[in-house]
Formats: C-alpha cells, structure tokens, sequence
C-alpha cells in the first residue's frame, strides 16, 4: 500500500497541499471526513469530535474523565448518556478508520498525529508543511477572517494543542524534522509548489511511472 501523510502547523495551508497531492496522484483524501466517521461510530456529532480532536483535554476534562472511570454513580442516567467520548476513545477510533481507509487503496492522510500512529509502517511518506509564524497568521486572518491579534491567539494555542497531543499519545516530538521524510516550506514554496515537491517524492518513493498510485 501507499501513503502520505500530511503533518501541518496551522495557518500553513497543509489541508489544501494535502488535497493538491491526492488529486495529482489520483489517490483518496482523508481529512476532514474523518470527523464526521469518528462521530458516526461514537454516537456523538461532528461538532463534538472536532472541538476535540489534536487537542489535550484541560485539567477539569480530566478530572471529570477520572472520576467518571473510578465510579459511575455521581451522573444521572440522561448525563451518562449524553457524556462525550474520552480522548482515548477518539484515539482508538480514529485509529481503525485510518486502517479502514488504508486497505482500501493508495490515501494521502492529513493530521490525527498519523505521522506517529503509522510510524513503523515502511509504505507511509511522512510530510510536514510549515511557514513562518507571520504567514501563519496572515493566511488565518484571510481564511478565518479574524484580526491579527485573534489570529496569533488561534495560531499559536492550536499548534501549541497539536503538538501535545502527539506527545501525549505517541511520546514523540510533532515539530521534530526526524520524524518526517521531507518538510515543505509553504511560505517559500506556496501551496502548489509544495504539493508538487511532494507529488515528486511520493511518485519517486513508491515507484510510480504513470500518473496515480493504482
């Protein structure tokens, strides 16, 4: 099998890269959806999964997922239902989708830490896309029109939250150039240049002679 995945410092335009390589390979993408699968098999909704997801859980989630493990009998039978999954529930989830995904056919990942869950696979290409932390912020005020200041808060607390939830769950360091094949300056590049560098290196890593991974 063939992969890429797709690592990305927020405001880096990896999401985009990333859906530029799979159409150049003609290989499946998976992103986003994956929220709305891991939603799907936890009973919960997209909106519950994405505020959680790449994200540690603050000390008061924690406390409440601690006591929540030690006993039961302190939430009534409506809130039990209606409590969120544990993040390692989401983990463990998001896991079998992305194998799921795998044996269907060549994929291009983006983010879900994929980078350290498929680590010791040797068929994964593992990217990392970054800029500097001004182009970050200037590509999240554009997308996410907000000012500059909103936008530094947004760019650093989420690759802040990124980059230890990779730490928590796998022990290793998310920002690490060891732990990628290739890291792609998106400012340097732009976002088609980066995803032809990448399309280059993928077509070279698995052999591929015509214009898809099939």
């Amino acid at each position: 099998m063939s992969i890429v995945t797709v690592s990305r410092l927020y405001g880096s335009g990896g999401s985009e890269v990333a859906a530029l390589v799979a159409h150049a390979l003609g290989w499946s993408l998976l992103d986003n959806a994956v929220v709305d699968a891991v939603a799907v098999r936890l009973g919960v909704t997209p909106s519950q999964i994405a505020a959680r997801e790449e994200r540690v859980p603050s000390l008061v989630e924690r406390l409440v997922d601690a006591m929540a493990l030690g006993s039961q009998e302190w939430l009534t039978p409506i809130a039990a239902g209606l409590r969120p999954p544990t993040d390692d529930q989401l983990v463990e989830v998001t896991r079998h989708i992305v194998e799921e995904a795998i044996a269907r056919g060549p994929l291009v990942l983006v983010g879900r830490g994929a980078q350290s869950m498929l680590a010791a696979r040797t068929d994964a290409l593992h990217v990392f896309c970054y800029a500097s932390r001004s182009a970050l912020i200037a590509r999240s005020m554009v997308r996410d029109r907000i000012d500059q200041e909103a936008a530094a808060k947004l760019v650093d607390e989420t690759n802040e939250q990124r980059e230890q939830w990779v730490r928590k769950y796998w022990n290793r360091a998310w920002r690490a150039h060891e732990n990628y094949h290739l890291s792609v300056n998106t400012e340097w590049l732009g976002t088609q240049g980066a995803a032809a560098l990448i399309v280059h290196a993928a077509r070279e890593r698995f052999g591929l002679g015509g214009n898809n991974g099939t």
